[in-house]
């Protein structure tokens, strides 16, 4: 069966067609986060320079959390009567972004460009609140937990990034690499 897919029952209060849509919203932000989870463990192996300690050992939590979340989310899936895709293969077959962009690069080069990819993600996570909010207050409750977090997350890499004058050194960069590029200079 295919995650989103009507499923043959779902929890009391809601029919299998909507639990349908919910599961196909949910797993797409289960793709996301299992994406992110494996981007902030790329950027953990690949950072270097004089910041590389402090980052190296920001992104474990952030990646603890994230992996905790794919799995809340495949839960709630399941719970709705869904069957989860959490296969790389399928996550590659149904994104529509790119493999983040950067190498073995700077601490502060990376946070540029995971800025963007936060930022990426956020916006997502936003805009599935908005889709389940008028169906299943139980998935969007769990969606706006999320939300928190991530911004939080987010807030951690633009601390690094923010001039004394309060400007972010990536506004305006439009791809992961153009981020880097800036923040690293």
């Amino acid at each position: 069966m295919a995650a989103s897919a009507n499923p043959k029952y779902t929890v009391p209060g809601l029919s299998v067609e909507q639990a349908g849509e919910l599961i196909g919203i949910l797993q797409m932000r289960l793709h996301a986060l299992n994406d992110l989870h494996l981007t902030l463990k790329h950027v953990h192996w690949n950072v270097v320079g004089p910041h590389f300690i402090a980052v190296h050992e920001m992104l474990d939590p952030q990646v603890d959390r994230v992996r905790d979340m794919a799995d809340d989310v495949a839960e709630r899936a399941a719970a709705l009567g869904g069957v989860s895709q959490g296969t790389p293969g399928a996550l590659v077959a149904a994104r529509s972004w790119e493999d983040y962009s950067v190498g073995r690069a700077g601490a502060i080069a990376h946070l540029g460009a995971l800025d963007l990819v936060y930022s990426g993600v956020i916006t997502d996570v936003r805009a599935a609140i908005e889709q389940v909010g008028p169906i299943d207050p139980a998935t969007e409750d769990l969606l706006i937990e999320q939300l928190r977090d991530l911004e939080q997350f987010q807030w951690f890499v633009r601390a690094h990034l923010e001039t004394s004058g309060g400007e972010l050194r990536t506004a305006d960069a439009d791809t992961e690499v153009e981020a880097a590029r800036r923040a690293g200079s």
